[in-house]
């Protein structure tokens, strides 16, 4: 008996250990930040930050176990840090899947993935476990309990709720609004009914793809890089029916050009780089790029390597410059991927470095505030259920 009593302790112990060390080991892991001295940032680049709307379309901090309420010593973001950065509008993407070994040139479907590990090691619900709808409620549940239990942050479903937060913003910076969204849409379990569940549980964004082809069609890292899917073609009528933005993020360029055939509303692709600035596997051809704006789309540029092929803040000044000089200023927005398995060379709380980058590179006022949060302001306020 005693015996027993110490093999059942022994693993008892064992297993605390685990689950209490292992998620923030594999974050710290994940979600780095490149070393680095103090970046400039000077007194007139901090002054017109201080006045901007900041936002930005995509963040998958809820994938982690971080409570996103409290400043953190790592990782990309929380809300203290956001009101740090002074940031108005963070969209957060809920990740459900992705795929042993993963690259950004061609991924299998694997089924045993890292979300699935990362659920069972951070003691997700045993929903999460076979379902990946599940997998996205359970994120969106984690940040409405972060709202719940703070007054500096609220869940955002309509325009009406965007307006109040964003005249509440002009007397006390202290507030942030969060956005939802779903990293792919494999997050739907095959079934088109789960964009009506979604959209009654507050997502008001969603992706098609991430690193694997899925049920909709072809992923632009995925084997065969096909396009629309029937199932997809039907999933895209019913995402614009519902009027949840669509995100053509990761998908291949034969989706991209279906749905901007298809699609009755503008899309936005809300994380990537400009092949044309950063030639890599990441980054979908300039002229496509050039046909979603065309259609009325946002371009939301990040910070990590593979999409500016370097993580500094200058780097990432130059992307958006490019960006404004492809496109326009107009269709340009931040897209961080900030917590989403990515090295990047800043938190959210330093990004008046990127506004002190874009005055070095002589971008107008007019046109850093665009693109630092007014055309996702403007993007969201056309797009997003009015009540």
């Amino acid at each position: 008996m005693k015996i027993l009593l110490k093999v059942t302790l022994f693993f008892v112990i064992l297993a605390t250990l685990i689950f209490s060390f292992a998620p923030p080991y594999i974050e710290r892991s994940k979600n780095k930040i490149t070393s680095h001295t103090a970046w400039p940032v000077s007194t007139a680049a901090q002054t017109l930050h201080d006045t901007l709307i900041i936002g930005d379309w995509h963040s998958d901090s809820a994938l982690w176990n971080r409570d996103l309420g409290k400043l953190s010593s790592y990782g990309h973001m929380d809300i203290p840090r956001l009101i740090q950065g002074n940031v108005a509008i963070q969209m957060f993407t809920t990740t459900t899947k992705s795929p042993r070994g993963q690259n950004y040139k061609a991924n299998n479907d694997d089924a045993l993935d890292n979300i699935t590990l990362l659920s069972l090691v951070q003691l997700w619900p045993i929903s999460t476990w076979n379902s990946l709808t599940e997998r996205a409620v359970h994120q969106a549940n984690r940040l409405k309990d972060v709202a719940k239990e703070s007054n500096q942050f609220e869940i955002i479903t309509t325009g009406q709720q965007l307006s109040k937060l964003l005249k509440q913003r002009l007397t006390n910076k202290q507030l942030v609004g969060g956005l939802l969204g779903t990293e792919g849409s494999h997050a739907l379990d095959g079934n088109l009914n789960n964009i009506n569940r979604l959209y009654k549980e507050g997502f008001r964004m969603m992706s098609l793809h991430h690193f694997f082809d899925n049920k909709l069609g072809g992923s632009l890292h995925g084997k065969h890089k096909l396009g629309l899917t029937k199932f997809g073609t039907n999933a895209v009528k019913r995402i614009n029916q519902l009027g949840i933005i669509l995100d053509v993020s990761h998908s291949s360029e034969a989706v991209v050009e279906d749905v901007l055939a298809l699609s009755t509303r503008p899309v936005v692709i809300s994380h990537t780089g400009l092949k044309g600035f950063c030639n890599t596997h990441r980054n979908i051809s300039d002229e496509l790029m050039t046909k979603i704006t065309q259609k009325g789309g946002i371009i939301a540029l990040g910070y990590w390597h593979s999409a500016a092929c370097d993580t500094s803040p200058a780097q990432i000044a130059k992307l958006i410059a490019y960006g404004i000089k492809l496109v326009g200023a107009q269709h340009i927005s931040l897209g961080s991927d900030f917590d989403g398995a990515v090295t990047t060379g800043f938190d959210v709380s330093q990004l008046a470095a990127i506004t002190h980058e874009l005055l070095n590179l002589n971008v107008t006022e007019s046109d850093i505030r665009k693109v630092m949060g007014e055309n996702m302001i403007n993007f969201l306020e056309s797009q997003l259920p009015t009540k």
